[in-house]
Parts: C-alpha cells; sequence; structure tokens
C-alpha cells in the first residue's frame, strides 16, 4: 500500500485547513488524532472564537484578517450553514483611547486602510449598549466588519468536508513519537508512531499538534509553552438584552484587562465570556485544567463594574482554553531546518482561528516550499533574551 504524500498529526483548526488544501492540490493526505472531533481538550473547540481585524499598529495581521474575513463569508455557502455571525465587533475603554494603545491604533488603521469603524462616546456606548454599566465606559469604537465564528461547529463541518474530499483520517491514536530514517536528530522524518504502536509512515509530516506540539518535537521546548485561560458559559436572566442586535461581540479594555466576550448564542442559548491574558503555565498531559474559585471572583468582580445583568447569572459551564503559546505570540509555521520532511505548524497563541480560511494555504505552502511572504514572520526562529509576547490585544499583566 502506497504511502501517503503527507502525515497530518491533529486535527484542529491548522490540521483540518492544511490537509483540505493539500488534498485539493492533489496531495494523497492522512491526518492521525486521538479523536473525537472537535477534541474536546483542543483550543480549536468550545462554541465561539473572535473573528476580528484589529491588531493595533500591525498592518500585515490586518491585512491577513481581511483576507479571512472573506474567507469566513465564504464559508458560510460552502460549509452549508452560518458559522460566521457577523456581528459587529465593539472595542471600549475606560479612558481615552491615547496613542500607542490597543484600541487607539487599531481605529487609525482602520480608517487608514479604508474600513469605517465608528468612534463611540461614553453617551453613545450607553445608548446603543444597554446592558453595559453606564459611565463605566468612556470610549472606544464599534466595527461592523468583525463577530465571532462557531468554533466547535467549524471544527465539525470541515472534518466532514476533509473526508467527502479524500483526507483519510486515522482516529482513536495518539502521535507519541516521529519515526526517523536512523540518522539521528538530524535525520529525515518518515511519519509518527502512535500510542497504540502503529507506524503511520508518509513522505512528509505536519505536526499541527497545537500545545502537544513540543512533546513530539522537544527541541521546540524554549519556544513553545501552553498556558491556560478561564472561559465562562453564563444564563442571563433576561436573554433579551444580549443580543448581538444591542450586545455585539466585545473586548473590554482588552489590552488592560484580558476581558472579551460575546452575544447571546443561537445555538447554545449562553453568553460567553473569557480572558486573553497571561493565563496559567500548564503542562498539557499532566495538569488539570479546572477553572478555580479565584477566576470565577476575577469574573465576577469584572460583571459587578461593567456588566450589572449578568453578575447574578448562573455559570452553566466554564473550561479552560490551552494556548499554545510562541514567545513572542506568532505562530510557528515552516520546515525543521535540520530534520527533512518535518513541518511544524502551531504556535496559535490565542489568537490564531480567525485566520482559518487562509491557514491552510500558509501551511500548504510551507510544505510544498512555495514562496509565501507571509510566511517570512512565521519562520523558524531563536529568541534573544528579552523577547516578549506582541499580540497587540492581549493583557500581559
Amino acid at each position: 500500500m502506497a504511502i501517503p504524500d503527507v502525515l497530518v498529526v491533529g486535527a484542529g483548526i491548522y490540521g483540518l485547513t492544511t490537509a483540505l488544501e493539500l488534498v485539493r492540490r492533489g496531495s494523497r493526505t492522512e491526518v492521525v488524532d486521538p479523536g473525537p472531533i472537535p477534541h474536546p481538550l483542543a483550543a480549536s473547540t468550545d462554541i465561539s472564537k473572535v473573528i476580528r481585524m484589529e491588531y493595533g499598529s500591525d498592518a500585515e495581521y490586518m491585512a491577513m484578517a481581511e483576507a479571512a474575513i472573506t474567507g469566513w463569508q465564504q464559508w458560510n455557502e460552502a460549509l452549508g450553514e452560518t458559522v460566521f455571525h457577523r456581528t459587529g465587533v465593539a472595542m471600549l475603554t475606560r479612558q481615552s483611547m491615547a496613542p500607542g494603545g490597543f484600541e487607539f491604533e487599531s481605529f487609525h488603521l482602520l480608517r487608514l486602510r479604508n474600513h469605517a469603524p465608528e468612534r463611540l462616546s461614553a453617551d453613545e456606548i450607553s445608548r446603543r449598549f444597554p446592558a453595559w454599566k453606564p459611565g463605566a465606559f468612556v470610549d472606544g469604537f464599534f466595527h461592523a466588519e468583525g463577530g465571532f465564528a462557531e468554533s466547535g461547529r467549524v471544527i465539525e463541518l470541515l472534518f466532514e468536508m476533509a473526508r467527502r474530499e479524500g483526507v483519510t483520517f486515522h482516529l482513536g491514536e495518539a502521535a507519541a513519537s516521529l519515526l526517523g530514517d536512523g540518522k539521528g536528530a538530524a535525520g529525515r522524518v518518515r511519519g509518527v508512531r502512535t500510542d497504540r504502536g502503529t507506524l503511520h509512515r508518509a513522505g512528509q509530516t505536519v505536526v499541527s499538534a497545537g500545545s502537544w506540539t513540543p512533546g513530539l518535537v522537544p527541541e521546540l521546548g524554549p519556544a513553545m509553552k501552553a498556558s491556560g485561560h478561564p472561559v465562562f458559559h453564563l444564563e442571563p436572566a433576561d436573554p433579551t438584552r444580549f443580543g448581538a442586535h444591542q450586545f455585539p461581540t466585545f473586548t473590554a479594555d482588552v489590552s488592560r484587562s484580558g476581558w472579551y466576550g460575546f452575544p447571546l448564542h443561537p445555538r447554545a442559548g449562553v453568553v460567553k465570556i473569557a480572558n486573553h491574558g497571561a493565563g496559567r503555565i500548564l503542562d498539557p498531559v499532566r495538569d488539570a485544567r479546572v477553572v478555580t474559585e479565584d477566576d470565577a471572583r476575577g469574573l465576577r468582580a469584572f460583571l459587578a463594574e461593567t456588566f450589572p445583568d449578568l453578575e447574578g447569572a448562573r455559570i452553566a459551564y466554564t473550561r479552560r482554553c490551552l494556548y499554545c503559546d510562541t514567545v513572542d505570540e506568532h505562530f510557528w509555521i515552516d520546515r525543521h531546518p535540520e530534520r527533512e520532511g518535518l513541518i511544524v505548524a502551531a504556535g496559535g497563541s490565542g489568537h490564531g482561528f480567525k485566520f482559518a480560511p487562509i491557514l491552510g494555504t500558509l501551511v500548504a505552502d510551507a510544505v510544498e516550499g512555495r514562496p509565501n511572504p507571509r510566511l517570512s514572520r512565521f519562520r523558524w526562529r531563536e529568541f534573544d533574551e528579552g523577547i516578549v509576547g506582541q499580540e497587540a490585544a492581549r493583557f500581559h499583566g
């Protein structure tokens, strides 16, 4: 039996979009994943992810997000249902926007790139968004082009599409180690051995295993870490106040607080609020991913000063979402510099899902060695001492 051209390790958003793009380019492509899909511990799961263009003064990420949003609109048709909800995104601040701040720089770059964000005063915020505590947020903007994607459902639909289009899946098996050609650490990678002892061989191997990636490629240990972030699903007493028309997808002084959230979910009937911050460093295999009492107290304090109508809402569900963080918080999409046949596509750092419609192209170009100017930023790299995370929306306090 002929070995596949490419074996993809991991069926999250990186892995599925990569497998789909490769099979459409004519590659025989297989995927190995412990399953189920979506995997309950994967970063790609849950009910929603923010889709936004705003990246402070970073025009390159904004350009990528523009392309991705066009792709999301196309996916609504291609996937056969509305998975991207164009609610717009409200990015509000507790003090006046100022140069150097995430919201200020985002607002002005949007305008420079011919978008039309609406600047909002404190009075306008209270009028348009009645669930927000009057006077608590005094500045910011609303941009109609963003919203959210139903992330877990997207994974389900991409999985079904990939199977229909010819991708072979090996589920119920986790990759345990890479197969080499006997020439040591610098030898060619020939596939993987799974935790069941099965050997899956391939011409090239893409490791897109999220926070589990350094376990398979240990030389990435200094470059990547796993951090866990609290997520809450709330049941509002009056759901009508949290419809998207008056409670859009939002960030709440996010670079200073980490808090962001979503309108009432069309399927789950909950308001999801989460924190895009420093999180807790966790081992993806050994550590429990629990949301603590301290996390819940932090949420309640935020609700009291921001959304009084949610302060007493029942918490219907919690999870600790595991980010695969690179040191600089940029993605990692490149061929291994020493091990032929090995490509790594990981390092989403909590902001990768929004780029799903263009991720597959990026990774497939890396697999095939095609020139792609966007890949230079995500190359295999070393970090100097003192390098810090650069994702503009993230709270690093």
